[in-house]
């Protein structure tokens, strides 16, 4: 078992940064007072793997609303072959694709155990019942969905935004799907920030809905969040980091000054995502 599994990795190499960010990149940077160093694939490899953490590479298909590239489902079910115990990739949709349900099958297929969605990006609403075909296929998969919840960095302190809408990320769907969908587990990235309250209660009150901390350092965690993480949501809580805009060492010093206990640290960093995975 890896020391740490980190459920929230973007990849600074130039297909991802050109393609996910572009023009926005600077704007990204910006917001999280960070200068992305790009670097190959097997860099973060051989970054992951020095520090005893399994990484989770994420990208999200928005093609149609777009029109921009991305990784694409098959390169990232490749990671788990080409880094072992290293690297894995969640999956992805375009929600508005006649293929998604299809496309769906096909990550199942290819190992793949989850799938990335950002709402914001893509552009719609998970709680609309016109997208309940794709809740109810990833629950009949056993598909983890991991949403982008809360505010957006991409383009973040720009005019317009790039035209990305955050009311779309906004955690209140959670409560929908997770109620609809009791056998989907379903992963709130950035714990929903600055709505994240709602987020924290809908995720006390239902225990398929999880939270990740990635996009925060966590001396900076709101101390609702510090509170609940350490005590009634410790189980319902994942490790994410956001790298590259957050750098690996720099989470885990901070982490270890929240004073949790050990067995509180230990579910978080490690043991939370390898019950999820099916790694345990």
């Amino acid at each position: 078992m890896p020391r740490a599994i980190d459920l929230h990795v973007h990849l600074p190499t130039d297909a991802w940064l050109d393609d996910a960010l572009g023009p926005l990149l600077p704007a990204t940077e910006a917001y999280f007072r960070s200068h992305v160093i790009r670097r190959t694939i097997e860099e973060v490899a051989q970054e992951y793997a020095e520090r005893d953490v399994l990484g989770v590479v994420l990208d999200w298909d928005d093609e149609s609303v777009t029109g921009r590239g991305w990784l694409g489902n098959d390169w990232l079910a490749g990671l788990a072959e080409r880094f072992p115990g290293t690297l894995m990739g969640f999956g992805s949709v375009d929600p508005y694709s006649d293929d998604a349900l299809r496309e769906m099958q096909r990550c199942r297929d290819l190992g793949l155990r989850g799938l990335k969605f950002h709402p914001t990006m893509q552009q719609f609403d998970p709680a609309d019942r016109g997208f309940y075909l794709l809740w109810a296929k990833a629950q009949e998969l056993g598909l983890i969905c991991l949403f982008h919840t809360g505010t957006c960095g991409i383009g973040a302190g720009t005019p317009g935004a790039g035209g990305t809408k955050i009311r779309y990320s906004h955690p209140a769907f959670l409560d929908a799907i997770g109620a609809d969908f009791p056998g989907l587990t379903l992963v709130a990235a950035h714990f929903g920030w600055p709505w994240f309250l709602e987020c924290l209660a809908i995720a006390l009150h239902k225990s398929n809905v999880f939270i990740e901390l990635s996009g925060w350092a966590p001396k900076y965690l709101p101390a609702e969040v510090r509170r609940e993480v350490a005590k009634r949501l410790n189980a319902q809580t994942l490790f994410g980091s956001d790298y590259p805009f957050i750098s690996l060492d720099r989470w885990f010093a901070e982490f270890a000054e929240l004073g949790l206990d050990e067995p509180a640290r230990d579910a978080i960093l490690v043991g939370n995502a390898s019950r999820l995975l099916g790694l345990a």
